[in-house]
């Protein structure tokens, strides 16, 4: 399905089309001889070097797409650009508290990620937030210094709040944020019994809503913390244990992607409020946790829609700053230590998925015969003459009666009517007809409503190396947009429209809804492939949820994981190489053992043998290439 006119086609035509300068956040861009290029901040200043550059030395050490690519530098800059934005602010609202940041553990539980946050965030003495026992295990042991925090969310148990317990005796600020009435008992008997003055906060569910797809997360209906009862229940009970002092921290989160800076603001606004009135209630206080919310523009579009934001981090650190200042200084009660959880914002752009195209299906006509045989079924005819006589002006009548006899020449095929070379001749007919109609309706300003996607409802289907449910798992499960952008010939017309399917069996595993100028489109415009091409494509912006949340889908398992640095002088350096899992290791996932169907397989192959089905010869090639297997990769090699 050829898309638009041969008309010249410069890089930056597909700048714009793709939309990088928009959602690449001046880390991603396009040079000039069509590249995509990766910006990073150095000690000495920002080094750029070519994204396909660092794949060519991924394949000279061995590993083959598909790939999550990381680079540490976004990582490192995306932690100082938050800290130092709040100090800034900090500074210019004449803010008398601090800031310490917290990383959620559970927007990326990767060791490297994590480890890396916890030696950069050192200086800035950025924390970190546990959700589950595991998770407190973690930041226990990689929580560094004593400014630090760490942030308990979640449900906890006995087990959870004793390990809470044991940093405090460490000497770690360690906070337990009530998300229930029901845990409050088991702190104060906990902390009791080890002797251990508890950090206590309450999580309130504030009434603001908030734009997004995550809009749940907030309101009075969200599923974690106190609602107004229970948390002046909460008072009562500490109260009467003489435990009040012990309330430390006032906790909220708006939710995982907030669009709009007014809704921050209002968030900000109601939070101060309560915190006004828990120091009333004899709450000491003196820390705010704000909670997560700072946004990724996944689209570039810089709005409040769900996949963008109408804000930069810079006036995300100055609304809470200053909206929290003009509060508190109405009522006279000191500035409090500010908390906020950012992750996504945090490693989103830090990791790119890389894979290849092995294949596409086309929907086009093939030649079509200089005339219909002489036995042609009457239908046939009749759709052949639709398609001769169709003109701009007829178009949307040609298209109805093209639809319509279509449909009875199926009917008659299934009715044994019309036999399968003339179906094939009919819908040979119709693609071609239907790709004329798309053409000419591209072609016009004001296409009628029926033909404006009918170039879209007929794209390719582009066939990539990589399993949706393992490395895009939000985009299958959430419609999150994430951009996706052809790394080759992007100084050429991409002249298809495709959607893009996985290599799992699965009708789901499919990309069908990518950033357009206006809004999601349900195609992307990528370029004509010939089996064998080496045509690649990244998916940006990766980093937050989609490697913790992935599944075993079809036992395809993790992507090899190569994390680079760049230097100043725009080299790089292979710092991290993860092998991917080998099928031996995802079947032990799922409770096989491979060694019990190799010795399966060893025993059929004997009986075969035995039985004349093979000859003793091939045994060993069947058995060394099934063991091949269980060594290899899960997912195509070239």
């Amino acid at each position: 399905m050829s898309s638009t006119k041969p008309e010249s086609w410069r890089v930056e035509d597909s700048a714009s089309l793709y939309r990088i300068n928009e959602w690449g956040a001046g880390y991603f861009r396009l040079s000039d001889s069509g590249e995509v290029t990766i910006t990073a901040p150095t000690p000495e200043g920002p080094a750029t070097v070519q994204l396909n550059d660092i794949i060519a030395g991924i394949r000279e050490r061995g590993y083959d797409t598909p790939v999550q690519l990381r680079i540490d530098n976004l990582l490192e800059d995306r932690i100082a650009q938050l800290n130092n934005a709040f100090a800034s602010a900090i500074d210019a609202n004449n803010y008398q508290g601090q800031y310490r940041g917290v990383f959620p553990i559970k927007v990326n539980q990767q060791a490297q990620v994590v480890e890396q946050i916890a030696r950069v965030g050192e200086p800035y003495h950025h924390g970190l937030e546990a959700g589950s026992i595991a998770e407190l295990m973690i930041a226990l042991a990689l929580c560094r210094g004593t400014e630090s925090v760490i942030v308990c969310n979640g449900y906890k148990d006995r087990d959870f709040i004793d390990l809470g317990l044991h940093a405090i005796q460490l000497g770690v600020r360690c906070f337990f944020v009530a998300e229930t009435l029901h845990e409050l008992p088991l702190i104060i008997e906990r902390s009791r019994r080890m002797g251990v003055e508890p950090l206590v906060g309450f999580r309130v569910k504030l009434s603001t809503k908030v734009q997004g797809h995550w809009e749940a997360d907030s309101g009075e209906r969200s599923i974690f913390g106190l609602s107004i009862i229970q948390m002046m229940e909460a008072v009562k009970l500490l109260r009467r244990e003489n435990m009040l002092h012990c309330v430390k921290l006032l906790h909220c989160h708006l939710g995982s992607q907030l669009p709009d800076i007014g809704n921050i603001c209002d968030g900000v606004r109601e939070a101060c409020r309560y915190y006004t009135d828990l120091i009333a209630e004899g709450c000491p206080l003196g820390w705010l946790d704000m909670g997560g919310g700072l946004a990724v523009d996944y689209d570039g579009s810089n709005s409040t829609g769900g996949y963008s934001k109408n804000y930069t981090v810079e006036q995300y650190c100055d609304s809470i700053v200053r909206t929290t200042a003009e509060m508190l200084d109405e009522v006279g009660i000191a500035h409090p230590m500010l908390v906020t959880e950012s992750g996504r914002a945090t490693v989103a752009y830090s990791s790119i998925l890389l894979f290849n195209i092995l294949d596409v299906s086309h929907f086009d006509a093939l030649a079509l015969p200089q005339q219909l045989p002489d036995d042609v079924h009457s239908q046939v005819v009749a759709l052949s003459v639709c398609a001769e006589r169709m003109q701009e002006a007829t178009m949307e009548r040609s298209h109805d009666s093209a639809v319509t006899l279509r449909n009875s020449i199926r009917s008659l095929f299934a009715e044994g009517s019309i036999k399968l070379p003339e179906l094939a001749l009919a819908e040979n007919i119709y693609y071609d007809l239907m790709q004329r109609i798309a053409d000419m309706a591209a072609t016009m300003d004001k296409p009628p409503e029926k033909l404006a996607n009918l170039k879209q409802a007929r794209a390719d289907i582009y066939y990539g190396n990589f399993s949706l449910f393992q490395s895009l798992p939000d985009n299958w499960a959430l419609q999150q947009l994430f951009p996706v952008v052809p790394l080759n010939r992007l100084n050429e017309r991409p002249t298809r429209e495709a959607i893009i399917a996985d290599i799992t069996c699965d009708c789901d595993g499919k990309m069908d809804r990518f950033i357009g100028n206006t809004g999601p489109r349900s195609t992307l415009p990528l370029h004509e492939f010939t089996p064998g091409d080496d045509y690649c494509l990244g998916v940006f912006l990766v980093g937050a949820y989609q490697e913790t949340l992935g599944s075993l889908h079809n036992l395809f398992g993790d992507n090899h994981v190569i994390s680079v640095r760049i230097n100043p002088d725009a080299s790089f350096d292979f710092v991290h190489e993860i092998k991917a899992d080998d099928a031996d290791e995802v079947l032990r996932t799922v409770e096989y053992d491979p060694q019990y169907l190799l010795n399966e397989l060893r025993n059929k192959a004997e009986t075969a043998a035995q039985n004349g089905l093979i000859e003793v010869a091939d045994r060993p090639q069947i058995l060394e290439d099934y063991a091949k297997c269980l060594r290899g990769y899960t997912y195509f090699e070239r």
